[in-house]
């Protein structure tokens, strides 16, 4: 088929390289137009664009995409389908109807579980055991198109969102293949999303990151791994920031913690025991505080010269 491909960050490069290595014709790439990052705020390219330009294939970067002006111009190019990955913009009709068959998305969850722009992440934050990719037909609603394929992934215990990511791109690259040929093939059936069933992934704040020392140290953990690497798990002592960077659910912390929420006990060669909600605990072994480069929780304890303290919640 010839498509236009329309996606930005890096986990849109595994399902574009994998329509091109499946033999489809990429007739131009759309992706969002150059950002500062880094510390000195420099230009960077989106992903997919410098996929596209070592591929030799055209890129397009608007700034606005629903005034009419992008549908006119895919449009000239004539495309199939637009396959769409993460590309962060919400696409209007004049786009949705533009290729004869449609656009069709590649969205990191098992729809209709978590819509939105952050699926990854509120999947491990909910402590989920599994994941996966859906390949959807694009409608107007916020990914609420029929469901068209789905492949299921499962999310280790030791999975971040970093590390959960690129699995989630490959087998959304496969998945997409493969839909593309069961469409060719006319054995692709629609299945049309239960409402009811459906739970939002918001896009993540920084708040998110905020430790709350009042919940169940599962939790605690899960939300560290969905939002590593942003925003983190921060909590805070004495005022200033500390950013939590490994912790372990481990029956030491539950016998060493004391019974305040936050509060926290040094496990000798270990790291610290902390108390969390309902009577469970986390240890701590890895921690960054503010201003610091990252270190060992029994080093931390031990530059504060004490044995407790408490984390403020």
């Amino acid at each position: 088929m010839r498509i236009v491909f329309m996606g930005t960050p890096a986990f849109a490069v595994p399902p574009l390289d994998a329509l091109a290595r499946a033999g489809h014709e990429i007739a131009a790439v759309v992706a969002q137009p150059d950002r500062p990052a880094g510390r000195g705020q420099a230009l960077r390219e989106p992903a997919t664009k410098a996929w596209a330009r070592e591929h030799g294939v055209p890129v397009l970067q608007p700034v606005k995409v629903r005034d009419g002006s992008l549908a006119r111009e895919l449009a000239q190019l004539r495309p199939d389908l637009l396959a769409v990955a993460a590309y962060g913009r919400i696409l209007g009709r004049d786009l949705l109807e533009l290729a004869p068959h449609g656009a069709l998305n590649v969205h990191g969850s098992l729809l209709p579980k978590y819509r939105g722009a952050a699926p990854i992440q509120w999947a491990i934050a909910e402590g989920e055991a599994e994941t996966g990719v859906s390949i959807m037909q694009m409608d107007e609603g916020l990914d609420t198109g029929d469901v068209l394929l789905q492949r299921v992934l499962p999310i280790g215990p030791d999975d971040t969102s970093e590390t959960l990511a690129p699995r989630l791109a490959a087998l959304g690259g496969e998945a997409l293949v493969a839909a593309l040929a069961l469409l060719a093939a006319g054995e692709l059936v629609p299945v049309r999303q239960d409402g009811t069933r459906a739970t939002l992934a918001r896009i993540l704040e920084k708040e998110d990151g905020r430790v709350d020392w009042t919940v169940r140290a599962r939790r605690i953990r899960d939300r560290l791994r969905a939002f590593t690497p942003w925003p983190g798990a921060t909590t805070t002592l004495e005022g200033r920031s500390v950013k939590l960077l490994e912790v372990v659910e481990d029956p030491a912390a539950a016998a060493a913690a004391p019974d305040a929420p936050g509060a926290a006990a040094v496990v000798p060669g270990r790291g610290v025991a902390v108390r969390c909600g309902e009577g469970t605990a986390l240890l701590v072994t890895r921690l960054q505080p503010e201003g610091k480069p990252p270190q060992a929780a029994v080093d931390f304890a031990n530059g504060l010269r004490r044995r407790t303290f408490t984390f403020g919640t």
